[in-house]
């Protein structure tokens, strides 16, 4: 028996499956699981990608559920939190998926099918397109422990600076700050981490933040995961936002991070007032 196509289904619930990654990703295939809450043709809900109980990632999306046309968009739009190996960069996905009802002899077995696009986390990884399938469970199966971690909410966030820009995407990069000492930095933005437990070098660690009037705010924090060998943790970085570049000294110890606010202003509106 084939499968079938049944227009104007409830897709609320669990979907779990293997996402197929082509050539170069970091998993040739990884289990994902998508927790999904449509009201209307809204969608909202959780992603939840993974190797393993030691390596996943876990999403925010929303998207749209085209009921006559058996269309299911979903944007991942931030990372909640996660956990992977050093030489990867997660991936903010895009799915373009159908429902699909049986299939060979199992003939109530529902399916979301389709392909997924994506960006790197850091502007400059390519994330190539894959292939994704999905089928209804009744349960979530994966259940690591997502709170954020006591060396960001536990310790006094210092502003440094605050910086006003025009531009849609800010590019930054993390140096170690004078001698190379073993600084180890993780940065978030928005309560959303964007770098795990990486080793400040010669060679940048770098980042990609958008900004724009839905968002016209975004607080980037830099927490110091040690102290190196030379106390406290120290990282220089370094801003690029449109025509404009920015050198800061970031400081981070057991009782303080270092925050950035970056504010966006629609170009010319300084001139209009």
């Amino acid at each position: 028996m084939t499968s079938s196509i049944i227009y104007g289904q409830d897709i609320n619930g669990i979907w779990k499956g293997k996402l197929v990654m082509a050539p170069g990703g970091c998993f040739p295939v990884y289990n994902i699981e998508l927790q999904l809450q449509v009201a209307g043709t809204r969608i909202t809900g959780t992603a939840y990608h993974f190797s393993d109980s030691l390596n996943y990632v876990r999403e925010n999306f929303e998207g749209i559920y085209n009921k006559e046309k058996n269309q299911i968009i979903i944007q991942e739009n931030g990372i909640i939190t996660f956990r992977i190996k050093e030489d990867c960069v997660p991936c903010v996905k895009r799915y373009e998926l159908s429902y699909h009802k049986g299939g060979g002899n199992v003939v109530t077995e529902e399916q979301l099918r389709g392909t997924w696009t994506g960006k790197a986390t850091d502007g400059k990884t390519v994330c190539d397109p894959g292939t994704i399938v999905l089928t209804r469970f009744d349960k979530s199966s994966f259940k690591p422990d997502f709170k954020l971690p006591a060396t960001l909410t536990n310790r006094k966030a210092e502003l440094v600076k605050e910086i006003k820009v025009d531009t849609g995407t800010i590019q930054i990069d993390f140096y170690d700050n004078g001698q190379i000492d073993g600084d180890t930095i993780s940065v978030y933005v928005n309560s959303s981490p964007v770098v795990s437990n990486k080793r400040l070098t010669t060679k940048p660690v770098s980042i990609s933040v958008k900004i724009d009037l839905k968002k016209p705010v975004q607080e980037l924090i830099m927490v110091g995961e040690n102290l190196g060998s030379i106390p406290p943790n120290t990282a220089l970085m370094i801003v690029n936002a449109g025509d404009k570049r920015y050198q800061l000294y970031l400081t981070s110890d057991e009782q303080k991070n270092a925050m950035v606010r970056f504010i966006y202003e629609k170009p010319g509106a300084e001139k209009s007032n």
